[in-house]
């Protein structure tokens, strides 16, 4: 548990301040903040609109204007309490002079993995080469409102390091081969995306971030010794180099699949939230609220997608178990592409009491 306390002594007091941060200072709030993992896109008209003025999804990122704006666009459909910025983690493997590119319809392509030492000498200029993200930030703080979070990301050292080895996305197999077969290497590669990450989370929260989030999406199957090697201690010294830096910004740490090890992540790395995904359950949510963190999940996203009577049924459920005490009210994964407009607009009023200000499937 984190013995940092938010928000730092001098600033505005705690009822003025946005939802997320409060719940991140530990504050249990009868209306939790609410925010969407992939709100930033996809399922929304106007972001396919956007899309289309980019050369490529890559491009799209690293504009400024562009990624503000699709940061935004779900803040002007919907009550949401947080922003988070819209960007990639594969940004980071692309700034440390691996190819990346993404292939229509089949998802991020990476070239041959680099060798190690080459990409070492590019930690110090790859935040450099992510400025644009910081760019992104600024613009959409000078717009969003006081009340409302901006939160930037990375992805886990772990999670970036599958696609860096197997060169897309995949079961993972090739990469737990490669930690076995190779730990050493492993380790040193996970060690320069420590570094880099560092540097890019210092960036965002320079640059106008609030919260940071480390998503480790590919956490699911790692066996407790690796588990704690290749995802408990990355994080751990990715907070240590942030805090190093002088930011005391809040974390969340989203360590998807870990199963069981979710309350070992929680009780290792200093996070102010763990993330939860689908499967987490009641009990193991309330156990990491009782050690004192806050915790955000964990709706289903197939079942935001379906929609029907279960849908509100569980969302009832999710603010039962856990509003007594810091929780986040958030999906278990991100919002899946063809996620109907008024069931995310349904979801987010029964959890604030507000309306969205466009339903519309096709228009803005």
């Amino acid at each position: 548990m984190s013995e940092l306390s938010f928000p730092p002594a001098g600033a505005a007091r705690s009822s003025d301040q946005p939802r997320l941060l409060r719940v991140l200072a530990g504050e249990a709030l009868e209306r939790p903040p609410v925010w969407f993992m992939r709100q930033a896109g996809r399922s929304l008209p106007e972001y396919r609109a956007l899309r289309t003025k980019a050369a490529d999804f890559i491009a799209f990122c690293y504009n400024p204007e562009m990624a503000a704006e699709a940061t935004l666009q779900p803040m002007r459909r919907f009550p949401l309490d947080a922003a988070i910025v819209f960007a990639d983690i594969l940004l980071i493997p692309r700034a440390l002079g691996q190819e990346v590119w993404f292939a229509a319809g089949e998802g991020p392509r990476l070239g041959a993995l680099p060798p190690l030492e080459q990409l070492a000498d590019q930690i110090e200029a790859s935040t450099g080469r992510l400025a644009s993200i910081g760019e992104t930030l600024q613009r959409v703080r000078d717009e969003l409102e006081s009340d409302r979070a901006l939160i930037g990301f990375a992805g886990g050292p772990w999670t970036v390091a599958t696609y860096m080895i197997e060169g897309r996305g995949s079961d993972r197999s090739g990469a737990r081969a490669y930690a076995y077969a190779n730990p050493e290497a492993l380790d040193r590669l996970l060690e320069i995306l420590v570094d880099a990450t560092a540097r890019y989370l210092v960036m965002q929260a320079r640059s106008g971030a609030q919260v940071l989030k480390l998503f480790e999406s590919w956490s699911e199957g790692l066996a407790e010794d690796v588990f704690q090697r290749i995802v408990v201690e990355p994080h751990r010294a990715i907070i240590a180099q942030v805090r190093a830096a002088g930011v005391d910004t809040p974390f969340i740490g989203f360590p998807r699949g870990a199963g069981a090890l979710v309350e070992s992540y929680a009780a290792q790395v200093p996070v102010q939230a763990v993330a939860l995904d689908t499967q987490a359950s009641a009990v193991m949510g309330q156990r990491i609220q009782a050690g004192g963190q806050a915790i955000q999940g964990a709706l289903d996203n197939h079942l935001l997608l379906l929609g029907g009577a279960a849908l509100p049924r569980r969302v009832d459920a999710l603010l039962e178990q856990w509003r007594s005490g810091p929780y986040i009210f958030n999906l278990g994964h991100g919002v899946m592409p063809d996620t109907p407009i008024a069931h995310i607009a349904q979801v987010i009023e029964q959890v604030t009491g507000k309306k969205a200000a466009n339903t519309s499937p096709t228009a803005p």
